[in-house]
């Protein structure tokens, strides 16, 4: 059987890949890349620029988002889009619309322009060893401010982590970081993003060891930490948020409480799930519509969301007025109900018809909407012991951003900080491990990473995997193989491949093509050789390697064919032998470039 892979634009195997191929940039003076390259305080001192320009980044998307919704929405200058009850029908139909045709006319003739341009900090950490295309993310985010602006229901964090990533993989390209330090500056990007975004340095943080970086090491967690507060400084000074306003008094940690939290995000863990596949669905969905190049798409995607905004205006914008607003005013079942569908297809149509922006903030509303929605009906019949409001939001909300973003120690931390309160994030705690283990056993991605699986990819988390795609058949495999047609008698053989010299022989048929491999134990273990052709001794005719076919494919194949060497063929069709590879050799490689990297990651 064939082995077929995706392929890979690298052939040298080690070499650091790149999203897009691009001209060398610029670089600092030896003197700068020497010091942070050798010094651990040089790269942290890097790590405060980059958050402070995070900081800087995440200010003036903010003020941009809320000056849109003010002018385009008419509403006053502190007031939440999604809070705010008396936005005109004429503006909740048409500011949609217009933003769906603006971003339908970026996306005809400048989108094309960035293709294989557009991979996030996620994606480029996992597959391009932390570079990030400067064009592709302001694209990205001028995007996704536009979805914003125009009352989409999507949140500004995709757009804030796109854009410092891009920063932090900039000044890494002009440093000639390493690999692992280029890894690392991005997630250093990413945490200052989400440290301004919520005022919640340990939130950013955490967000960038788990989401972004996918391990946790002692170097790594100065320049994380010092981007994230530098952040955080920044953002606390040019915006002053407050924390979230939680309705009722704290409940202590009791047998009670543990037992419903960790109800709760069983609860939560099966939501995030459906959540994640309604926006696959709606995807797939709007792909189907192909008229003029699927231009329809957002306009129709801009319609439907205006129908749900006129039903309930808490549906606009990434609805952190809403949230506010729901938490303190006591609503009804019914009212947490109906928001909560609502919000959820005003996502998913959202995202499914190509507006930019992400489920952060929208996985925290709808998680809070759980919470309180299982403490209002619970509250009916078993008022004595039932979840208090604020407990019961707060484990919602971090149950279910942690089933979608996957980040538990990110969304715990995030309760700590938003809300002030101790005894709220002892269940946040519970709630969100049993989420996690939950949506990991059952779904298995979060949803960044789903995505990546609907597009082909196989990134299950932002570990280093870029180099493992490097590695392919074509690196390593030995040109220098014996070759012989298959109609050869095996008595000639026999005199033609000594066993001292000769360990297998590959057959080729007349036309040249592939006809299978012959051991030399095989070959000379006939007594008496009869006069037949090579090729009734011949093995492995159909099992195969293509010269794309990644390393972890090959060992999969050895292990399925149970074969010590396979052959190696230019394509499916003509199946020309081009080198055969040995299993000894590619663990030997695998097992080589693999210490290396954890090297890298653990003893910088």
């Amino acid at each position: 059987m064939s082995v077929i892979s995706r392929p890979d634009p690298s052939a040298v195997s080690g070499a650091s890949s790149t999203a897009p191929p691009a001209s060398a940039p610029w670089r600092l003076p030896a003197v700068v890349r020497n010091f942070v390259r050798n010094r651990e305080i040089g790269l942290v001192i890097v790590a405060v620029v980059i958050g402070l320009l995070s900081g800087l980044l995440v200010a003036i998307i903010w003020h941009l988002s809320e000056f849109a919704h003010a002018v385009l929405f008419d509403i006053p200058f502190d007031t939440r889009l999604s809070a705010n009850g008396v936005i005109s029908w004429q503006r909740t139909l048409l500011v949609p619309l217009g933003g769906a045709i603006i971003l339908t006319i970026i996306g005809l003739f400048y989108a094309g322009r960035f293709k294989g341009r557009l991979a996030d900090a996620i994606e480029a950490n996992a597959l391009y060893g932390g570079r990030v295309s400067m064009r592709g993310s302001l694209l990205i985010s001028l995007q996704t401010l536009l979805s914003n602006g125009c009352g989409a229901s999507v949140g500004l964090e995709a757009g804030y982590t796109q854009i410092c990533a891009a920063f932090s993989s900039q000044i890494g390209q002009r440093l000639a970081a390493r690999r692992a330090d280029m890894r690392l500056l991005v997630a250093c990007g990413a945490a200052g993003a989400i440290s301004a975004a919520f005022t919640a340095p340990l939130a950013g943080a955490f967000f960038a060891f788990e989401v972004v970086l996918g391990a946790y090491t002692s170097a790594s967690l100065v320049p994380v930490i010092a981007s994230a507060v530098s952040s955080w400084l920044v953002m606390r000074n040019l915006v002053h948020p407050s924390f979230l306003q939680i309705p009722g008094a704290p409940m202590p940690a009791s047998v009670e409480m543990i037992g419903q939290t960790m109800l709760l995000g069983v609860l939560c863990a099966f939501f995030s799930i459906l959540v994640m596949l309604a926006v696959a669905f709606s995807e797939r969905v709007f792909q189907r519509i192909s008229i003029w190049r699927g231009a329809l798409r957002l306009v129709i995607g801009a319609l439907l969301l205006s129908g749900l905004a006129l039903l309930s205006p808490t549906v606009l914008g990434s609805g952190h007025g809403a949230m506010q607003l729901l938490l303190i005013t006591n609503p009804t079942w019914l009212m947490l109900l109906t928001t909560l569908i609502l919000k959820t297809l005003a996502s998913a149509i959202s995202l499914g018809a190509g507006f930019r922006g992400g489920l952060f903030f929208a996985s925290l509303m709808l998680g809070s909407l759980m919470g309180l929605l299982y403490s209002t009906v619970v509250g009916q019949y078993f008022p004595d012991v039932a979840l208090q409001p604020g407990t019961a939001a707060v484990a919602g909300m971090v149950a279910l951003g942690t089933g979608v973003i996957g980040a538990p120690f990110s969304m715990i931390c995030l309760a700590l900080e938003l809300t002030g309160d101790f005894w709220v994030t002892i269940g946040a705690v519970v709630a969100a491990s049993t989420s996690a283990l939950i949506v990991r056993e059952l779904f298995g991605y979060s949803f960044a990473t789903w995505r990546f699986h609907l597009r082909g990819e196989t990134i299950r988390g932002p570990q280093d995997i870029g180099w493992v795609k490097q590695i392919s058949a074509a690196t390593l495999m030995r040109t220098d193989f014996p070759t012989a047609p298959a109609d050869l008698p095996i008595v000639e053989a026999q005199k033609l491949f000594p066993p001292a010299r000769v360990k297998q022989i590959v057959l080729r048929h007349a036309d040249g093509s592939y006809a299978g491999i012959v051991g030399s134990a095989e070959l000379h273990g006939l007594v008496e050789a009869a006069d037949v052709p090579l090729e009734t001794l011949a093995q492995q005719q159909d099992q195969f390697l293509l010269p794309q076919v990644t390393v972890r494919d090959i060992l999969a194949t050895f292990d399925r064919t149970e074969a010590d060497i396979l052959v190696v063929i230019d394509n499916a069709e003509d199946r020309r032998a081009i080198g055969t590879v040995s299993e000894a050799h590619v663990l030997r490689t695998y097992s080589t470039e693999l210490e290396r990297r954890n090297q890298e990651v653990f003893f910088r």
